[in-house]
C-alpha cells in the first residue's frame, strides 16, 4: 500500500528547495501539506496512517476494548475503524456518519448521546490552512462515556502520525525524483559526450562504429542494427544493407520511407525499435534495436531519437568530408589517367594501361576492356587480367557488355548470384559477385565497355559507379585520339588506289629491319605492256588490273612481309628473314597467279634482289638498285620471267 501511495500520490510540493540541511528540516517540513489535488488518493494515506496511529497507541487498551475509533474522510465515508463495538452495526454506522457529517458542515467538534450509545467527532485540519481533510470519531456504549479531551488528543496523535507518514512519501519521492534526476543527468552526460565522439570522428566508417559502441555502452541488454546502403557499409555485421523487400510490413523500411520511428511487440514480448538516422540533406538508413521483455523504459525514447538525429548529423558530416576528399582524388586520378593516357596512341597500349589503372583504383579482382568490331558486329577482348577472356568475341547481345551497349548507360549490380539479369561468362569463371561497368563512347555512338568487377557482393559504391562513368569518358577520347591517328598514318603510308603501302613506308620499314636482321630480300613486281592496256581497254581497266594483281600479292605473302607500290606499276615486296633463293620461289607464284587471275590477262616481270650482313654496303638504295637491274633483265629477256640481281652489280 505504501508503495501504491509513493507512486501515485500527488500531494503539493514547492518546485524548489533552497536547503535540505537538518537545521531546516522543521521548517521546510511545516511548509509542505496536501492539497485538493490529492483528494482521490487521500484515503490510502489515511488509512495508513491510521493502522499505524493504532498500532502505537496501545495504552489505549481499555478505550479499544469499549468502543471502537473510526476515520472519515472528507466525504464522510469510513475509511478504517480499530477496536470493539458489538451492538446493532446499523445504528452504529448512521450515528457515525451523521456526527462525521456535522463536523465536516461546521468544522466544530461533535459530541452526541443517542439511546444506547456515545459518538465523539472531531475534525482533522490541515496545517497550513486550517481545511478539514478527515474526521476521528469514537462510538462507545452510552453507559461508559468517554471524554472527548481524550479523543481530541487521539486525534492529534493520529495527525502526527497522518503528516510523519505524508513527509516519508515526500521526501522519498523527493529523493526518487533526485535518483531520477541523477539518472537522467548521467544519461544527458553519456549522450552529450556519445554526440562529442561522433562529431570528433571525421570518416564515415569510424562514425559507425562509434555509433554502435556507443550503443552497447547505452543500452547493454540490447541488439543493434544498423540498416545503411551500400555505400556505407564497412564490413561490421551489425551493418546491413538497406533493402526494400515487403514496405508494408518492413519495420525498418517503413522507417526509413515515413521518416518517423516506429516499434512493435513481438509475441515473446520483445520490442523492436526502428528510428531513421537522418541528416539535414536526407536519411541514410535506420537505427534497429531490439529489446527483451521488461528491459525498455519510455523515458529512455527521447534519448534514443536524439542519438540517432545526433549519427545521422555526424554521418552527414563525415560523408561530406569524405566526399570532398574523394572528390580531390578522383580529379588527381582523372588528371593522372588523362595524362598517361594521352602518352600513347596505340590502342593495344591504351587498352592495356586502362586495364592495371582501373585495377588499382576501384581495388578491385578483375577487369575487362572490350571493344566494337563494326566490320564483324561483335565485341573483342582487347585487355583482361583474366587470361581465359583474351581475344575472346562476344554478340552486341551478350550479357552485361550488351545491356551496356543497348542503353549506352553505365551500369553496377551489387550481388550477381542474387540478380542474374543476364547470363556472363565473366562473372561465372572469376566467381565475381560485385560488378560495375561503362560504356566507352565515341561521337555518341559505343564504340567499346569496361567491365570491373570483385568476388565480394555489395563491393563497389555509388561513388565508384560515377567515378568509371567519367574515367570511361577519358579512355573514350583516347581511344578515340588513337583510332584516328592511326587512321592518318593509314592513309599516310598506304597507297589509295591498291591498299598496298606506299613507297617511302616500305623504304623505313626495310632500315629498321636491316637494323635487326641477318638478311632479307626484295621484289620488284612490274605489269608488262600495262600501257597498252590502259590505251586498249581504258585507265578504269587498267586501276583494275593494278588492283587484282595487289591483292594477288597480298595473299601470296606472310603477315610480317611488306608490299608497296613502287609507283606506276611498279610494285615491291620486301621479305624479312628470306634468302634470294626462296624470295625467287615466292616471286614465280605471283608472277603464275597473276598470268591465271587476271581479267584482262596480264603479265608480269620481277626482279628479286637480297642483302646479308657480310655485304660491305647494306643499304635501302643498293638493293632497290639490284632489284632494279634484275627487272631491267627481266624485261629484255621476253617478259613474264623472274631474274635475280648479283650482289657484286
Amino acid at each position: 500500500m505504501v508503495d501504491q501511495v509513493n507512486s501515485n500520490f500527488a500531494y503539493h510540493k514547492t518546485t524548489t528547495i533552497v536547503d535540505t540541511s537538518a537545521q531546516s528540516q522543521p521548517v521546510w517540513f511545516s511548509r509542505e501539506d496536501i492539497s485538493d489535488a490529492d483528494k482521490p488518493l487521500l484515503s490510502i494515506l489515511l488509512q495508513e496512517s491510521f493502522n499505524r496511529w493504532a498500532n502505537e497507541s496501545a495504552a489505549l487498551a481499555s478505550a479499544f476494548e469499549n468502543g471502537e475509533f473510526v476515520l472519515f474522510n472528507q466525504d464522510a465515508e469510513e475509511v478504517a475503524a480499530a477496536g470493539q463495538y458489538a451492538d446493532d452495526r446499523g445504528n452504529r454506522n448512521a450515528a457515525l456518519e451523521r456526527a462525521a457529517s456535522r463536523v465536516l458542515s461546521s468544522g466544530e467538534n461533535d459530541v452526541c448521546s443517542e439511546e444506547d450509545l456515545f459518538v465523539a467527532a472531531v475534525p482533522l485540519h490541515r496545517r497550513n490552512d486550517g481545511a478539514v481533510f478527515g474526521v476521528f470519531t469514537y462510538i462507545t456504549s452510552r453507559g461508559s462515556q468517554w471524554d472527548v479531551s481524550q479523543l481530541i488528543g487521539c486525534s492529534l496523535h493520529f495527525r502526527s502520525c497522518f503528516y510523519h507518514n505524508f513527509e516519508q512519501i515526500f521526501v522519498k519521492d523527493l529523493l526518487q525524483q533526485q535518483q531520477r534526476a541523477e539518472k537522467e543527468e548521467k544519461k544527458r552526460n553519456e549522450l552529450f559526450q556519445a554526440a562529442k565522439r561522433l562529431y570528433d570522428q571525421i570518416d564515415v566508417s569510424s562514425v559507425l562504429s562509434e555509433l554502435l559502441s556507443s550503443l552497447e555502452m547505452l543500452y547493454p541488454s540490447s541488439e543493434v542494427h544498423l540498416y545503411l546502403s551500400q555505400d556505407h557499409l564497412n564490413g561490421d555485421p551489425r551493418v546491413k544493407p538497406l533493402v526494400f523487400k515487403n514496405a508494408e510490413h518492413d519495420l525498418v523500411a517503413k522507417a526509413f520511407l515515413n521518416g518517423k520511428s516506429v516499434s512493435e511487440q513481438e509475441r515473446d514480448g520483445t520490442l523492436r525499435l526502428a528510428v531513421p538516422m537522418t541528416g539535414k540533406q536526407a536519411a541514410y538508413g535506420v537505427l534497429c534495436m531490439s529489446i527483451g521483455p521488461g528491459q525498455w523504459d519510455e523515458a529512455d525514447l527521447p534519448a534514443f531519437l536524439l542519438l540517432a538525429d545526433t549519427s545521422g548529423s555526424a554521418f552527414e558530416n563525415a560523408k561530406l568530408y569524405e566526399q570532398s576528399n574523394l572528390l580531390i582524388n578522383e580529379l588527381r586520378l582523372i588528371n593522372e589517367l588523362t595524362k598517361r593516357l594521352n602518352q600513347s596512341l596505340r590502342l593495344k597500349e591504351i587498352f592495356q594501361f586502362a586495364t592495371s589503372e582501373l585495377l588499382t583504383i576501384f581495388d578491385a579482382d578483375f577487369c575487362c576492356v572490350l571493344q566494337l568490331n563494326k566490320d564483324k558486329n561483335q565485341f573483342v577482348v582487347m585487355s583482361s587480367n583474366f587470361p581465359a577472356l583474351a581475344s575472346e568475341h562476344f554478340s552486341p547481345d551478350y550479357g552485361f557488355c550488351g545491356m551496356v551497349y543497348r542503353t549506352k548507360e553505365p551500369l553496377i549490380i551489387s550481388d550477381y548470384w542474387h540478380t542474374r539479369v543476364v547470363t556472363s561468362k565473366l562473372m561465372d569463371n572469376t566467381g565475381s559477385r560485385s560488378l560495375i561497368a561503362a560504356p566507352i563512347l565515341a561521337d555518341n555512338e559505343v564504340v567499346g565497355v569496361i567491365l570491373v568487377t570483385h568476388k565480394a557482393p555489395n563491393f563497389f559504391s555509388y561513388e565508384n559507379y560515377k567515378l568509371l562513368q567519367v574515367m570511361s569518358t577519358h579512355i573514350g577520347l583516347a581511344v578515340t585520339n588513337a583510332s584516328l591517328h592511326a587512321e592518318v598514318r593509314r592513309m599516310v603510308i598506304t597507297d589509295n588506289l591498291t591498299g598496298l603501302h606506299a613507297r617511302h613506308y616500305l623504304n623505313e620499314q626495310i632500315q629498321n629491319r636491316q637494323r635487326k636482321d641477318p638478311f632479307g630480300s626484295l621484289i620488284l613486281v612490274d605489269i608488262d605492256l600495262f600501257k597498252r592496256v590502259n590505251d586498249t581497254f581504258g585507265h578504269q581497266v587498267g586501276d583494275r588490273i593494278l588492283i587484282q594483281v595487289s591483292d594477288i600479292i597480298r595473299n601470296s605473302i606472310r603477315q610480317g612481309d611488306i608490299a608497296a607500290r613502287w609507283g606506276g606499276e611498279e610494285l615491291a615486296v620486301y621479305l624479312p628473314g628470306i634468302r634470294a633463293e626462296q624470295a625467287f620461289r615466292i616471286a614465280e607464284r605471283i608472277r603464275q597467279q597473276v598470268e591465271k587471275e587476271t581479267d584482262p590477262v596480264v603479265t608480269v616481270s620481277c626482279g628479286v634482289s637480297e642483302w646479308t650482313f657480310e655485304d660491305d654496303k647494306i643499304s635501302v638504295e643498293t638493293l632497290f638498285y639490284r632489284a632494279d637491274m634484275a627487272l631491267y633483265e627481266a624485261k629484255h629477256n621476253g617478259r613474264n620471267c623472274i631474274f635475280v640481281g648479283q650482289n657484286g652489280i
